[in-house]
């Protein structure tokens, strides 16, 4: 029997987002060590794999030269990186004994990234950066044009998250 293709995708987004959502809870509880390797093991990914991945963008999409999406790749994953690598995004990242305040770093949860065609791989891999560091589960939604090489790009995140001791399910695309 033939499912609904309406049905099916919303009955696959709802199993990304519990699967997401169960994993967040998993990161939530991490230290700022273990997220920040976690981190780094996506922008060392993002790195080694920026010119193949701008090579797929530009192929797939028919935007801009294989060259200046590595370029825009290499910029996520060494200034991007290098922007965000020292944050403090656990517990109490500032206080104010002087006014008596105190910052605590909470996750949202699930962040839903709209992923634009023409800068798909760089987009992917800066929300997965920047979502992760922040504790924080993704689920992509890449344009039509670009589905293959987002979901290629999401994967690389994935793995290296996994790699360096994320909970499964935190990535989708």
């Amino acid at each position: 029997m033939k499912l609904d293709p309406d049905l099916q995708a919303i009955q696959e987004v709802r199993d990304c987002l519990h699967e997401a959502k169960a994993a967040q809870k998993q990161l939530e509880k991490m230290t700022q060590p273990q997220i920040d390797a976690i981190v780094a093991s996506m922008a060392q990914a993002a790195e080694a794999e920026a010119e193949r991945l701008g090579a797929l963008a530009a192929e797939e999409t028919g935007y801009g030269k294989a060259a200046d999406k590595k370029a825009k790749n290499l910029f996520v994953a060494r200034q991007v990186y290098e922007a965000i690598k020292d944050m403090p995004t656990v517990g109490v990242i500032r206080k104010d004994e002087e006014r008596k305040v105190w910052e605590i770093a909470q996750p949202v949860g699930v962040v839903a990234a709209v992923i634009p065609s023409t800068n798909p791989t760089s987009t992917v891999l800066f929300k997965c950066l920047i979502a992760l560091k922040a504790r924080n589960a993704i689920v992509i939604s890449p344009h039509p044009a670009a589905l293959r090489c987002s979901q290629e790009a999401a994967r690389l995140m994935r793995q290296a998250a996994e790699k360096a001791g994320a909970p499964t399910g935190l990535i989708h695309a």
